[in-house]
């Protein structure tokens, strides 16, 4: 009797230990991070997921999606950050590990602030975009690139060429802080005849303590969701008084002028095929706490590969998350590729105390 307790203990433990096992299943590289495609909606298809911001943390947030994207819903989804020879760095704006994997793509997220890649790499970004991949961008996506040389034949890409990539692909690039930087969060509210567009299925209210930015798309966006700029950083505090009035003066409610915080495109590229995005300018790792901001890029993969977004998809991370909150050099230091698939260090408080000068 004990020997049969013991087999079926053992058993137990066998069978509990399965699930951890598969999900630290992944490969990586020099500043790159890849995880296998699964059972689900998503198989056969590849999500590369592009980390290159120097505030926002999206070293932290982009491997966090690839894991929902592949484990939950079964895409190969594959992590390339900015590094220095293996070791994460988002402020090395020149660097992309693994720009191959692009090759392959056909699906981006992009976490991107200031990149200037190489010509190789931008080519292949380039080419996927021509290939009519559909993009889901994130907050400073808007001005993704800036100082891309002008002899480069992707120089247009800069956020100050005419709106560069920005304006030109996701529909907008930076204009300016419309809630103060780090004391007025946002709310969202639902564009009005947005309520039942499939791409915001299970999606509610969000809560995200960044600010809104100003943001003006064109008229051939479909406009999802608006941002309420709050008078302080928690998700119960009242309208900020900038969220009571309107730019034109003329009085239209609580909530205008209330700028465009997602939308959908549809965007015909230079080779001629069409892209479709999915933009929002919230979506910091802090703002990723938000199990409906989640859903929403989740769901954005979906719509844009047009596959049928799940009612209610399963957004729930594979790890506990604890993001770093936002700032400028507040990143977690000497790490590389493969430990950010995992339970990440608590998050930095502080930035590095700056190198003592030579006297």
């Amino acid at each position: 009797m004990k020997r049969h307790l013991s087999l079926w203990a053992a058993l137990a433990a066998l069978v509990l230990a399965l699930p951890a096992v598969a999900a630290e299943a992944f490969t990586s590289g020099p500043g790159w991070l890849e995880f296998p495609a699964g059972k689900g909606p998503g198989a056969g298809k590849h999500v590369v997921l592009l980390s290159g911001d120097e505030e926002y943390r999206s070293e932290e947030s982009m491997p966090m999606l690839a894991r929902i994207l592949s484990e939950r819903h079964g895409f190969k989804c594959t992590v390339l950050f900015s590094h220095d020879d293996g070791v994460i760095n988002p402020n090395n704006g020149a660097s992309l590990g693994k720009p191959e994997a692009l090759d392959t793509a056909d699906a981006l997220v992009l976490g991107l602030r200031f990149r200037k890649w190489n010509e190789a790499a931008l080519a292949k970004f380039d080419a996927a975009l021509k290939r009519g991949v559909p993009i889901v961008a994130t907050r400073t996506s808007t001005h993704a690139f800036a100082g891309i040389p002008k002899d480069s034949a992707f120089v247009s890409y800069n956020w100050n060429a005419n709106g560069g990539f920005g304006r030109n692909v996701l529909g907008e690039t930076w204009v300016s802080h419309w809630g103060n930087h780090k004391s007025e969060a946002t709310r969202t509210a639902v564009e009005p005849g947005a309520e039942k567009l499939a791409i915001l299925n299970g999606v509610g209210q969000i809560f995200g303590d960044t600010d809104v930015y100003e943001a003006h798309p064109p008229a051939d966006v479909q406009v999802l969701l608006r941002g309420l700029v709050l008078k302080g950083m928690n998700p119960e505090d009242p309208l900020s008084e900038r969220s009571k009035k309107t730019a034109d003066k003329k009085e239209q409610g609580v909530n205008s002028p209330a700028m465009a915080v997602a939308w959908t495109r549809e965007v015909t590229n230079a080779a001629g095929t069409k892209n479709r995005v999915l933009t929002t300018t919230m979506a910091s790792a802090s703002d990723l706490k938000d199990e409906s901001l989640r859903r929403l890029l989740v769901n954005g993969v979906f719509w844009g590969l047009g596959l049928e977004v799940p009612a209610k998809a399963d957004v729930t991370p594979l790890v506990e998350w604890k993001p770093s909150k936002y700032s400028f050099n507040m990143f977690h230091p000497g790490l590389k590729a493969e430990d950010f698939a995992g339970v990440l260090p608590p998050p930095v408080t502080a930035p590095p105390a700056a190198p003592k000068k030579k006297k």
